[in-house]
């Protein structure tokens, strides 16, 4: 009887050694948040996100700066594919007002791309970018959902913190498909 006890306990602790194998897997790849976070005020309701400077430090530099200068503000979501991104728009062109040279140096900035192990999941920040890997500028997406067929080819560079809600919202939205894009 002891024997069968000794064996469901070598058991027990082996699965949990192979699950905490899994968890540790998983978890290695989600970095730390910095303490720095920015609210997109929408008519839905405010989105809150923080950074992960130490996945994409340039991307994160450009990104605040960017909303610093007020570059992000006047611009709006061009893109809501439901389940999967709800997409800002580049500030050079979707922005209703008019920018300064300082804004325009810094919108016109290509980055290089900034490429990890983070995982595509809702809530991620991701940059967009034309076909080339390193032109990314100022158009990002909030991800909807998973989008595994992202990983490793988009820079991941935050995270939303609060405003889940206001991303549901915009989900619901009414839209429009152009093409392969599906426009609010």
């Amino acid at each position: 009887m002891c024997s069968g006890v000794s064996k469901s306990i070598a058991i027990a602790i082996a699965c949990l050694g192979v699950l905490c194998g899994a968890f540790n897997g998983a978890f290695a790849t989600v970095p730390e948040l910095s303490s720095t976070r920015v609210v997109f005020q929408t008519n839905y309701g405010d989105i809150e996100f923080g950074f992960y400077p130490s996945v994409a430090p340039r991307t994160v530099e450009h990104i605040f700066k960017l909303v610093r200068l007020g570059c992000y503000n006047t611009n709006h979501f061009f893109r809501v594919d439901k389940g999967f991104v709800a997409q800002v728009a580049d500030v050079a062109g979707g922005r209703t007002a008019p920018m300064n040279e300082v804004q325009k140096l810094e919108a016109e900035k290509t980055l290089v791309g900034e490429f990890s192990d983070v995982k595509h999941v809702r809530g991620i920040l991701s940059m967009g970018r034309y076909s080339d890997p390193d032109s990314a500028q100022s158009s990002f997406s909030m991800l909807l959902g998973d989008a595994p067929h992202l990983d490793g080819e988009y820079a991941i560079f935050g995270k939303v913190t609060k405003g889940d809600e206001t991303l549901r919202k915009l989900e619901q939205l009414p839209t429009r498909k152009e093409g392969i894009f599906v426009m609010v």
